[in-house]
């Protein structure tokens, strides 16, 4: 589970977990907790907030725990305007869940992510693994001006989804099969979308298979810097003195 503000998340018999969580979703990682399936939980928060809960069909129960956002590798991906930065909370090297993978991503205005096109929905052993996906999107706006990004899916020979889509705040794009990418992030509007991803395989890993198209790009990178504008980790804005609130 992820949440955005303050909160706490209880797990009844084992006990509870409080999470400092985050002011948005740009603001660097923030913890979670992991809750077993066949489990009640119960969520409060005194000051409100965001969560995030994300799930997939498992076998194994594996014992609560928390995540503490100092511990989520953050990975700078690609380069140029193929820069991205990842929260691998609850990859899967990073965190052990039976099925379930997880992670952020955050792409600089103006830049292409998820590229190249890439899918995971044939099993190849040591080269694709079965994996559906969702894509959850939050678009930083500019002043008042919401923000705005594009998606696309294109069909792959075990598959049909074809897709190009605009995207929002608050907007999911369903991956069961294709290649997807790339995410754009339209100039002066910062991109995130959490990806959620699970599959019937045996092994619980994230393998994918470039498009033979586009995969060339990937050779470039060696030649160019990260995108400068990286780590996206923007504080969060002081809270306001008493003599500045208003009525």
């Amino acid at each position: 589970s992820r949440e955005s503000g303050r909160g706490g998340v209880g797990e009844s018999p084992a006990g509870t977990f409080e999470l400092r969580g985050r002011h948005s979703v740009f603001d660097g990682p923030t913890d979670f907790v992991y809750l077993p399936r066949d489990t009640s939980a119960r969520l409060t928060s005194a000051g409100g907030g965001r969560f995030a809960l994300v799930g997939a069909r498992c076998e194994r129960r594996l014992p609560p725990r928390y995540g503490p956002a100092a511990d989520v590798p953050v990975e700078l991906r690609g380069a140029g305007q193929c820069s991205r930065q990842v929260h691998n909370f609850a990859a899967a090297g990073a965190f052990d869940c039976d099925r379930l993978i997880a992670v952020e991503v955050l792409t600089p205005g103006g830049n292409w992510s998820s590229y190249p096109p890439h899918k995971h929905d044939e099993h190849h052993p040591g080269e694709e693994s079965r994996l559906e996906e969702i894509y959850f999107y939050e678009i930083a706006p500019h002043g008042d001006t919401p923000g705005v990004g594009y998606q696309r899916v294109t069909p792959s020979p075990a598959g049909k989804t074809d897709v190009l889509a605009e995207v929002r705040t608050g907007d999911v794009v369903l991956i069961p099969d294709g290649w997807h990418g790339p995410s754009i992030a339209a100039p002066g509007h910062d991109m995130y979308y959490l990806n959620v991803m699970a599959g019937p395989d045996a092994a619980r890993e994230w393998l994918i298979r470039d498009h033979p198209d586009h995969a060339w790009i990937r050779g470039t990178w060696a030649g160019q810097e990260v995108d400068p504008r990286l780590p996206l980790n923007r504080p969060a804005p002081p809270a306001p003195r008493p003599e500045e609130e208003t009525p």
